[in-house]
């Protein structure tokens, strides 16, 4: 990864003129979207953990996820910014190991969450959270785009604590903040307004239009695991049909053989 590169994912993020992410999980899937003419790609963590046979939220093993990572980022010209859930690790020291190796990697970023999976609480003390940025940071050094997602709305929070948590981590070393969980054009403009940083937004089904979100001065907008969860939903249908009726319609529309295999070739 050069610095240039990181630089130039940096850039794209630009309030008003947002970065575009279909998220993919495997190499074929990050082709695709590099195909589809993707300015960069993001994992899904995600999908990335189903496609390797785990449940997400930091149950998948580090050394397979960051594998991952290197496949992805080995395979497309463009930068790859990287989902590693709440770090791999259950501390700020554990969060900065997973960092460089997802660096020595070749990812241009991360998304880095602050709910805590192995935990009592749902979310992780700010405080507690803000220290694994800053870990995040001093191990990446300056190129790494850092996105600290913050997960207040999938927790039953406010506006309030979102943009407390936003601030912190920006202070601590994030680059942009990710708040995945709000439709809401009044609450995302408030977030644009008050968390001092490029803001990313999950969108999909019943989202702002991009047209809509960039008025906003939204940088980012992702689809998050929305899109491996169709590509899960034709495997079901498709089977279920076979089944039921001995009939092929789901298939209708598939990419070709001939096209995939020379994607990967």
């Amino acid at each position: 990864m050069t610095i240039d590169k990181y630089g130039a994912f940096r850039a794209m993020h630009q309030p008003g003129t947002p970065l575009l992410l279909a998220n993919a999980w495997d190499v074929a899937s990050a082709r695709l979207a590099e195909q589809a003419g993707s300015a960069a790609v993001a994992t899904t963590s995600a999908g990335v953990a189903w496609s390797l046979g785990a449940a997400d939220g930091d149950v998948l093993d580090r050394d397979r996820a960051v594998d991952l990572v290197a496949r992805v980022a080995g395979a497309v010209a463009v930068p790859v910014t990287a989902d590693i859930e709440g770090g791999f690790a259950t501390d700020a020291a554990g969060v900065a190991e997973t960092v460089r190796l997802v660096v020595a990697a070749g990812a241009a970023g991360v998304n880095l969450e602050d709910s805590d999976r192995v935990g009592p609480a749902p979310l992780l003390p700010v405080d507690e959270a803000a220290r694994r940025i800053a870990a995040a940071r001093t191990a990446a050094g300056a190129g790494l785009f850092i996105n600290a997602r913050v997960d207040t709305f999938l927790r039953g929070g406010d506006v309030a604590d979102a943009l407390a948590r936003a601030r912190a981590y920006v202070a601590a070393g994030a680059d942009g903040v990710f708040v995945p969980g709000t439709a809401d054009p009044a609450v995302i403009a408030e977030l644009v307004a008050g968390v001092g940083a490029p803001l990313n937004i999950l969108a999909g089904p019943g989202s702002p239009t991009v047209a809509e979100l960039a008025a906003l001065g939204v940088a980012r907008v992702s689809l998050g695991s929305s899109v491996a969860e169709a590509a899960y939903a034709v495997m079901r249908r498709a089977t279920e049909e076979l089944l039921a009726k001995g009939t092929y319609d789901t298939l209708t529309g598939a990419l070709s053989y001939g096209e995939l295999n020379k994607l990967l070739a």
